[in-house]
């Protein structure tokens, strides 16, 4: 028994489903991109060659090129900072004290900042960079 098959051509061409495919791709390349969550205190950091990733809990303490310091995303005044600083070392913990200050920040500043932090408690310190792109 022999079937006949008859070729047609397609006088037209549905688009809904290669849209439903390339909006599929673009929520699945959104959703497992790794995004680097920075607090939305605007901050430019310096740039290094090797940056590394602090995955320990850390304390973060932010200093603006104003002039404005930060504790954790909360603005706290600088003669405050020891205090609260040392609330949150009080855990027991070894936590790590990642300083991230503006690029046109003085070192004298930056250095001031560290001093309060270790009369506070603190012992380890880690400056926060960004990597230089090549």
């Amino acid at each position: 028994m022999k079937f006949e098959t008859e070729r047609k051509h397609l006088a037209e061409f549905s688009f809904s489903s290669l849209t439903d495919i390339v909006l599929l791709l673009l929520i699945f390349f959104l959703l497992s991109s790794s995004f680097i969550i920075q607090p939305g205190i605007k901050v430019r950091l310096p740039k290094t060659e090797a940056a590394d990733v602090h995955s320990e809990k850390s304390i973060y303490v932010t200093l603006t090129k104003y002039g404005t310091v930060y504790l954790n995303d909360q603005e706290v005044a600088l003669s405050n900072l020891g205090a609260e600083l040392r609330r949150l070392l009080v855990s027991g913990e070894k936590q790590v004290v990642v300083l991230r200050a503006d690029k046109d920040v003085p070192l004298e500043m930056a250095v001031r900042i560290m001093d309060i932090c270790k009369a506070a408690g603190a012992e380890k310190f880690l400056i926060a960079t960004r990597p230089e792109k090549s």
